[in-house]
């Protein structure tokens, strides 16, 4: 029978809905997630990590490195690792990803960027492959049953990692089967996917036409976009993809969340320079909970190499040999400046390009996060500051400075670089 087929008929014998979903509340800095490439050692980044005020690391959970013979599973390597992100109070996004040649027969196939044969592994896409990818996900999840992972199947399969080339058929029917597998494992086990490279809405409708909806916790897409468009733009592709969501969603998941699972900017030679990097990394954090995105994943931890010229070797907030990049103190002040912060809403100043939004904690108190897509300039915000009130303002980096006040009206100067303002009432 053809392996779609199968998982829908499967799909439609689960017993009873998916549990809820345990994803990080809208309040800073809960969902400030980066992806690593490690698993054993690198304490000292994971303080560092730690540091900077992550709270979700996402990292591939890969299939081959952990069933090297049949049937047997050997976790120990992400035993440390996990234990390691728990120990900070970090918790933890693994891809449960690529495939393993115990059961699928390598194959020559064509590189599509050199054009040179290679061999690769295909993706699973037999029943024998599917059923075991599977069995393989099940046993992760129960072996990590109640340390609050959240699970991601694949990572980008309508690009180059679903091998030999993109097949939406073929991905949903190991997703489906997967996230079937996973949930009996676990039923309290977050499903998250299709993790998708960028927002590819036809891709995203033919997932979703299969009834994926029904057994997943939130759509993960990865909202990639060239340098000259700045996060706020994914706006658009969310509302889009909402659409679809409500479409095709059942009725008690109509609301279902979308996760930013990856997204950077790289600070290469034709890339973003590393201060509009940094303040991308704080725009693109607020902007996604603006849009009602609760975690963010920022590509990447550290830079991956030290060529100028290549894009992957300069997504991180680190350099390759671990020096603090701007957007590492951008994640810092972010995340320190804004703790226990959610976005109230955004202010109006006239200005379509200008983002000012109103934030307040627990207790009350209340914060501004502001910047502004247009060029640098000036604006008056009026009815914020009671009688006495005091302001205190903070750059994207961390530099202290006292924003302008002028008969209780607030003067602030907008710039590409977000900023932001504590404002403390005075006596009633």
């Amino acid at each position: 029978m053809n392996p779609t087929k199968t998982a829908l008929l499967v799909l439609g014998t689960l017993a009873g809905p998916a549990a809820a979903a345990d994803l990080p509340e809208p309040v800073l800095p809960q969902g400030v997630g980066v992806n690593i490439h490690f698993i054993r050692g690198h304490e000292n980044e994971l303080d560092q990590i730690t540091a900077a005020g992550f709270k979700v690391v996402r990292m591939d959970f890969a299939w081959e490195s952990t069933e090297r013979k049949k049937g047997e599973y050997d976790w120990s390597a992400y035993d440390e690792l996990t234990g390691g992100l728990e120990k900070r109070g970090l918790r933890v996004l693994y891809i449960l990803d690529y495939s393993n040649e115990l059961y699928e027969a390598a194959v020559e196939s064509r590189d599509p960027v050199s054009g040179r044969q290679r061999r690769i592994v295909p993706s699973p896409q037999h029943p024998e492959s599917i059923a075991a990818f599977a069995r393989w996900a099940a046993a992760a999840a129960r072996h990590y049953r109640g340390r609050r992972i959240i699970w991601e199947i694949w990572n980008e399969p309508n690009g180059a990692f679903w091998k030999p080339k993109p097949d939406v058929r073929q991905y949903t029917a190991l997703a489906l089967a997967t996230c079937r597998a996973v949930r009996q494992a676990d039923p309290q086990a977050t499903i998250v996917g299709p993790a998708t490279s960028k927002i590819p809405l036809e891709f995203l409708e033919r997932f979703f036409a299969s009834g994926a909806l029904a057994e997943l916790d939130a759509v993960s897409v990865h909202p990639y976009r060239a340098r000259n468009r700045p996060p706020e733009t994914a706006a658009e592709d969310y509302r889009k993809l909402r659409q679809l969501i409500e479409r095709y969603a059942p009725a008690t998941k109509k609301q279902m969340p979308i996760l930013s699972g990856e997204w950077g900017y790289a600070s290469h030679t034709r890339g973003v320079s590393p201060e509009t990097q940094a303040a991308y990394l704080a725009r693109q954090q607020l902007s996604n909970l603006l849009n009602g995105v609760p975690l963010s994943i920022w590509y990447d931890w550290k830079d991956d190499g030290t060529n100028p010229g290549e894009s992957e070797h300069h997504f991180g907030t680190m350099t390759y040999d671990l020096k603090p990049k701007p957007a590492y103190w951008a994640a810092r002040t972010l995340t320190h400046e804004l703790a226990g912060y959610r976005i109230v809403r955004r202010l109006k100043t006239g200005n379509e390009t200008d983002f000012v939004l109103l934030l307040k904690n627990a207790a009350g108190r209340r914060k501004l996060a502001a910047w502004t897509l247009g060029e640098t300039h000036a604006v008056r915000l009026a009815g914020l500051l009671r009688p006495a009130g005091k302001v205190r303002g903070v750059t994207v980096g961390g530099q202290s400075f006292l924003p302008k006040v002028v008969q209780n009206t607030l003067a602030l100067e907008l710039s590409a670089s977000p900023q932001y303002v504590a404002i403390e009432d005075g006596p009633d």
